[in-house]
C-alpha cells in the first residue's frame, strides 16, 4: 500500500571541479513510496526552481537499469542500501519516514566532478578505444553456427558483457580502482572467438590507458562485485590478470 514520507536531504552542491562544494540540507515532504530516487529528486528540483533557486544536478537516461547514467552515493553506498539496483531502480519504500539520507557523487581522481551530483566518466571511455573492440571482415556477417562456442564460455561472456559503465565498482573501492569495469570488458572478447585476434594486446593496452586516467591499484576487498548493480564477477579480474601476463612474456 502507498504510504508517504517526509525526509531530510544532505545532497553535495559543487559548481564545477575547480571549486570547493558543500553539502546542503533540503526538507521534502509527502514523498510517495512508490517513487523511484530519482522521482524523488525531480520533486525537490521543481521546488527548488519554483522558488527561484537552482536545481540539483544529476544523471539520469534510461531510468530502467540499463545506461548506469544514475551514479550516485546514497548513505555511503553506490546507488543506495539495495543490492542489485541502480539508482533508478531504488524506490523509496527503502526508506523510512523521518529519514536523513546522504547524497554524495562518486570521489575519484579519475572522475572529476562536473556540477553536484554529475561526474565525467570519460576516462572509461578511454579504456574502452584502448582496446575494447574486435577486428571483423568486411562483408557479410558469418553465419552464427560458423562459430561454435561452449555455452559455458558464451554464458560468461555475456555475464561480463553485463558491465554498464556505471562506476559503482570504482566509487565502492577503498583504493578507486577501475579493475572490475576493465577486467569485464577484457573478459566479455577474451572468452569469444571474435576476440581473439587482439588478444595479444587488448589487456595490457586498457590496463596502461586505465592506469594513465590515475585509477588506483586493486587489493581484492571484493567489495566492488558487492556493490556492482549487474554482479559482475571479481573472476574477471583473475581472467584479465592472466591475460595480462600472457602477453607480456608472449612478447618477450
Amino acid at each position: 500500500m502507498e504510504g508517504h514520507l517526509n525526509l531530510t536531504l544532505k545532497i553535495w552542491r559543487q559548481k564545477n571541479a575547480s571549486v570547493a562544494g558543500k553539502f546542503e540540507t533540503y526538507q521534502v515532504s509527502g514523498i510517495s513510496t512508490d517513487m523511484s530516487f530519482l522521482e524523488m529528486i525531480d520533486v525537490l528540483n521543481n521546488r527548488l526552481i519554483e522558488e527561484g533557486d537552482d536545481p540539483v544536478a544529476f544523471d539520469h537516461d534510461c531510468r530502467e537499469g540499463i545506461c548506469g547514467m544514475c551514479s550516485m552515493y546514497i548513505n555511503g553506498r553506490p546507488h543506495g542500501p539495495n543490492r542489485g539496483v541502480t539508482t533508478c531502480q531504488l524506490h523509496m519504500r527503502s526508506f523510512q519516514d523521518g529519514e536523513t539520507i546522504t547524497v554524495e557523487p562518486w570521489r575519484a581522481s579519475a572522475f572529476p566532478v562536473i556540477k553536484d551530483l554529475v561526474v565525467n566518466r570519460s576516462s572509461f571511455d578511454r579504456i574502452i578505444a584502448a582496446g575494447g573492440f574486435v577486428s571483423v571482415n568486411t562483408g557479410n556477417a558469418q553465419d552464427a553456427n560458423n562459430l561454435p562456442i561452449p555455452k559455458d564460455d558464451a554464458d560468461e561472456a555475456f555475464a561480463a558483457a553485463a558491465c554498464i559503465g556505471c562506476g559503482a565498482c570504482v566509487a565502492a573501492c577503498k583504493n578507486a580502482s577501475a579493475m572490475l569495469f576493465t577486467s569485464a570488458k577484457v573478459s566479455q572478447l577474451a572468452l569469444l572467438p571474435q576476440g581473439k585476434v587482439e588478444a595479444a594486446t587488448r589487456a595490457q593496452a586498457m590496463v596502461a590507458q586505465m592506469d594513465e586516467e590515475g585509477f588506483g591499484a586493486c587489493s581484492n576487498t571484493g567489495a566492488c562485485e558487492a556493490e556492482c548493480p549487474k554482479g559482475i564477477s571479481i573472476e574477471n579480474i583473475a581472467r584479465m590478470n592472466r591475460e595480462y601476463f600472457s602477453a607480456t612474456f608472449s612478447s618477450k
